[in-house]
C-alpha cells in the first residue's frame, strides 16, 4: 500500500513520521533509520536486525569454509590484532 503524507522538519532536523505510516510499517519507539540521498530524493528505511538463525547459519558456514582452507585460530587472532592497532593508529 502506498500512503502519502506531509511533515515539517524542525530547526534541529527532527522529522516526524506520521502515525498511519508508522503503523503501517511497524515502526516502534527507537527504531533505528538509515538516510539515503541521491541528491535530490530522502529515503528513510528501517534498519532490521538479522535474525539470530541467520547469523548462526552464517557462522556454521564460515567454520566450515575456515576448515577447509586449514585456517587456524591462531592465524585469525593474530590478523584481529593487526587489524585493530592499525585501526588505533
Amino acid at each position: 500500500m502506498n500512503t502519502l503524507d506531509v511533515t515539517t522538519m524542525s530547526s534541529k532536523g527532527q522529522v516526524v513520521i506520521p502515525t498511519d505510516i508508522r503503523k503501517e510499517l511497524g515502526l516502534l519507539t527507537g527504531v533505528k533509520l538509515m538516510v539515503l540521498t541521491d541528491g535530490s530524493n530522502l529515503l528513510l528505511k528501517p534498519i532490521q536486525a538479522p535474525k539470530l538463525q541467520a547469523f548462526h547459519a552464517l557462522a556454521r558456514r564460515s567454520r566450515h569454509y575456515a576448515k577447509q582452507v586449514g585456517l587456524r585460530k591462531s592465524v585469525l587472532a593474530r590478523a584481529l590484532r593487526a587489524v585493530r592497532h592499525e585501526s588505533r593508529a
